[in-house]
């Protein structure tokens, strides 16, 4: 069994103007289509069981569709009805200026939705601010899992609304609560990941952090730039934080669902802890 926590999708009318939209800002390669069956495809060539889409609402108007659309994804996973989506299951997304938020939470809750994503950076509000510090708390109260992007954002260079401390901040007022943290803990913020979470039960998804990006070939990231984490930069912080709160996530398109399973594979840990990381820990949160 293998779970990706982390993973993105459009619908087909938009998949590919959004690739080519975000491609361009970010200046890397996607890996897919950007359509469902196009990771479909993905988690066939990596052998992957089951992938959560994690969608982000770039402005409130978009939060109700969205998450619409997630509901019908899930209830059609759930009862088997489509067989395209049945290793497929969706988060809902809530934005940071969104009016009513406990209704639409809760209302998704209702609809069987485990969990939420939010994304500082894109939503122009910092993690621990008094409104996300609102919607998480509601969203703990209904033990509901939090991801959120955390660090640096490979498509805004220097904006940082989610960095290690904010995110601490955020553990510190809410309490304990399913609160993930993508890309180990902080894009290009990891060597702060051990001091700020290793006393919490934070857990970290391995998205978008490992070995380099796969980059468009354009001239903008230098060869050393692209680089982001080796086996010893994710030994150290796995040691810190135990493997029993590691998450596999690809953040696929945007990496290679095939590769990233295999540096997990290949990390010095026993069998049963790659095992926990690849599903183990993703089950028990998700309660599948």
């Amino acid at each position: 069994m293998i779970i990706d926590i982390h993973t993105h999708a459009f619908p087909e009318k938009i998949a590919f103007s959004a690739l080519e939209t975000l491609e361009g800002n970010a200046h890397i390669k996607a890996h897919t289509d950007g359509t469902m069956l196009g990771l479909m495809s993905s988690m066939d060539r990596a052998g992957i069981d089951l992938s959560v889409m994690v969608p982000v609402a770039t402005d409130p108007s978009q939060v109700v569709k969205i998450n619409d659309t997630s509901i019908r994804n899930n209830e059609k996973f759930f009862e088997g009805r489509d067989p395209h989506r049945r290793r497929i299951i969706s988060f809902g997304c809530m934005h940071p200026d969104f009016e009513d938020f406990r209704t639409e939470i809760y209302r998704i809750y209702e609809r069987g939705i485990r969990g939420i994503k939010i994304h500082p950076a894109y939503q122009g509000c910092d993690i621990d601010d008094t409104k996300f510090l609102d919607i998480i708390y509601y969203a703990a109260s209904l033990d509901m899992v939090v991801l959120t992007h955390a660090g640096l954002d490979v498509g805004l260079p220097g904006v940082v609304h989610c960095s290690p401390e904010m995110c601490r901040n955020v553990w510190d007022r809410v309490g304990a609560f399913k609160f993930i943290l993508a890309h180990m803990g902080g894009w290009e913020n990891w060597e702060e990941v051990p001091e700020f979470f290793a006393d919490t039960g934070v857990y970290l998804d391995t998205s978008f952090s490992s070995e380099e990006m796969d980059v468009l070939p354009d001239g903008y990231w230098s060869e050393e730039d692209r680089k982001m984490m080796d086996a010893k930069g994710y030994m150290d912080i796995i040691e810190a934080l135990t493997p029993n709160r590691i998450l596999f996530g690809s953040d696929s398109p945007w990496t290679d669902q095939e590769k990233s399973l295999a540096f997990i594979k290949k990390l010095p840990l026993s069998q049963e802890d790659i095992d926990r990381i690849l599903y183990k820990n993703a089950e028990k949160l998700l309660g599948i």
